[in-house]
């Protein structure tokens, strides 16, 4: 069962990377307050408490960390992905745990290939203000979808999963 502490701990992650989605669905980029401010308000904690926001232990957050670097560099190495993107997967090994990390970009992945099998459906049946508001979204663009909103899909899904 969790602690009150830990559902708020579980709520601000998700706020978090909601507020990253919002801002990548919106404008394409991420920015630095959002993405290095949680990064060092993770890192203080586990240097503070010994373990990250979720509990894992230094070694543990060390591994996710070189998890998720080793996930997104190539990916921004070959332009598939922004700085944004990666410095929100290391703020999240920070704050989290490996299976954290692997969970949300596991969790992308299959939304990502879910929106581009049935987003163009959907996108039609949107209201005209949605898709203005989320014209980055829209299937089939040639520069390429942001990542922080599938990946808040798939972070949520690792929290419902690993809780």
């Amino acid at each position: 069962m969790e602690t009150p502490t830990s559902c708020l701990t579980s709520a601000g992650l998700l706020a978090w990377t909601l507020l990253c989605a919002i801002q990548d669905s919106r404008q394409k980029r991420i920015s630095n307050w959002l993405t290095l401010t949680a990064a060092a308000l993770a890192g203080g904690f586990l240097l503070w408490q010994g373990h990250s926001l979720t509990g894992s232990v230094p070694a543990a957050v060390l591994a996710g960390l070189a998890l998720a670097l080793a996930l997104s560099l190539p990916g921004y190495i070959g332009g598939k992905m922004g700085a944004g993107d990666v410095k929100l997967l290391a703020a999240l090994a920070l704050a989290s745990s490996p299976l954290h990390v692997l969970g949300s970009i596991a969790g992308a992945a299959l939304g990502m290939l879910a929106w581009t099998l049935g987003g163009p459906a959907l996108w039609q049946r949107l209201p005209g203000s949605a898709r203005r508001q989320l014209a980055l979204l829209e299937p089939g663009q040639d520069s390429g979808l942001p990542y922080a909103p599938f990946f808040f899909g798939g972070f949520l899904m690792s929290m419902v999963v690993l809780a």
